[in-house]
């Protein structure tokens, strides 16, 4: 069978120097310190509050050196972020450019690990790849399919990580502190969530922010969604065999 290939728009930026990994491990919620070079994980950049400004990939290029991928949006964000808060720590903060190619199934010389479409996958940069390319539109379809918020649409001001599923992927509860890390660990340790994100079945492509009812009852909104298939936030007492409505039309969690 041909290699399967994608492109993964981006923004890139290069946090290095002497503090590099000190800084990004007091800043962001995954244990960043703990990567040898050549590794990578996911990782949130939050507000004091745990709303989440930017949703990260870490690739540890070298012990003082870190490349962040971000979505194409947020690069200016994180640099500006990065640099208002570094204070007298010795890192750089630029951004970078560079060229994303997704490639499916079988890791490439390099690849930085991808979990947002339900295959394994991994991310080859400036890199030209040979294969058969998988378009946006079955692209999204597999994002969704997958659960897998993205930023702006699952991941906004409304929503807290672990609701949007980001604590099981993105955070460490065992590093020290970083901003928003108070709010996470209270509600990880004590709490619950009242809404969770999950794919549902849908007739057509219901628009963002369409209510989801059970009977009289609004229980969700949706969030993305290609023909047949959605994301959106459900009240976590709904049962899995529900009678949904999305528009009138029937919908059920997948």
């Amino acid at each position: 069978m041909p290699l399967l290939t994608a492109k993964r728009p981006r923004s890139f930026v290069r946090v290095a120097g002497p503090d590099a990994a000190d800084y990004l491990q007091r800043m962001l919620s995954n244990d960043v310190e703990a990567l040898a070079a050549g590794e990578s994980c996911e990782a949130l950049l939050l507000t004091a509050k745990a709303r989440v400004i930017a949703p990260l990939r870490v690739l540890r290029t070298a012990d003082d050196s870190f490349l962040l991928l971000t979505e194409p949006e947020l690069g200016e964000r994180v640099r500006h972020e990065l640099t208002r808060l570094r204070f007298a720590a010795k890192a750089a903060v630029e951004l970078e450019e560079h060229d994303s190619t997704l490639v499916f199934d079988e890791p490439p010389p390099g690849g930085i690990e991808n979990a947002e479409y339900g295959r394994p996958a991994w991310e080859v940069l400036d890199a030209d790849v040979n294969g058969e390319l998988v378009g946006d539109a079955e692209l999204e379809r597999m994002r969704i399919e997958a659960g897998t918020p993205r930023y702006g649409r699952e991941i906004d001001d409304r929503v807290l990580p672990a609701e949007a599923g980001l604590t099981d992927r993105a955070v460490s509860f065992t590093k020290g502190c970083y901003p928003g890390q108070e709010p996470i660990a209270r509600q990880h340790y004590r709490g619950k969530v009242n809404r969770t994100l999950r794919v549902l079945e849908v007739t057509g492509a219901p628009a963002p922010d369409s209510e989801i009812r059970l009977e009289e009852k609004v229980v969700g909104r949706v969030t993305s969604a290609v023909p047949g298939l959605a994301l959106g936030y459900v009240r976590t007492e709904v049962a899995e065999d529900a009678p949904l409505e999305i528009d009138g039309a029937v919908a059920r969690l997948h």
